[in-house]
């Protein structure tokens, strides 16, 4: 069961959206540096529709995307709420950040408008530097998606 430890509303992860960011514990992925390695724990509540919901409610006027931070544990209940959340909230666009190198098999990519993949490499940065390995790719039709990694990158003076 997939379960949250927490959200918050940013700026940085998608870029032109006001995202709801849900931060997915049991992370198997463990990348050496990562700043959020408490997600590697099985802890926080279930991350059910009811869940969803509560959040809409909440912040239904302050968002325009919601994003699963996480989930490779657990990759199709991820697609499952992507399906739900696209279904009874089409008005939001929907990403995951997942840390593997591939999409998951277990999952339709055209149920998200967003994915990142790729692990943390320290010595790669992460995706505002020109060098890292992480991609994060925007869905143009259908299973098609487009690399938009570069819109995060700083501009040199």
């Amino acid at each position: 069961m997939l379960k949250y430890v927490n959200t918050g509303i940013v700026f940085q992860e998608i870029p032109d959206e006001m995202t709801l960011s849900i931060n997915i514990s049991n992370c198997p992925c463990h990348c050496p540096g990562c700043h959020s390695s408490y997600l590697w724990q099985d802890i926080g509540e279930p991350l059910t529709p009811m869940v969803l919901e509560q959040f809409i409610q909440k912040y239904e006027d302050e968002i325009t995307c919601i994003c699963f931070m996480g989930g490779d544990a657990e990759p199709k209940a991820v697609n499952d709420l992507a399906v739900y959340l696209h279904r009874e909230h089409p008005q939001y666009k929907v990403g995951w950040y997942s840390g593997r190198t591939h999409v998951s098999t277990s999952i339709c990519k055209s149920n998200f408008d967003y994915i990142k993949v790729g692990p943390y490499i320290k010595h790669l940065g992460c995706l505002k530097d020109m060098t890292t390995n992480q991609r994060l790719y925007k869905r143009v039709s259908g299973d098609e998606f487009s690399d938009i990694t570069s819109r995060f990158w700083r501009k040199k003076d």
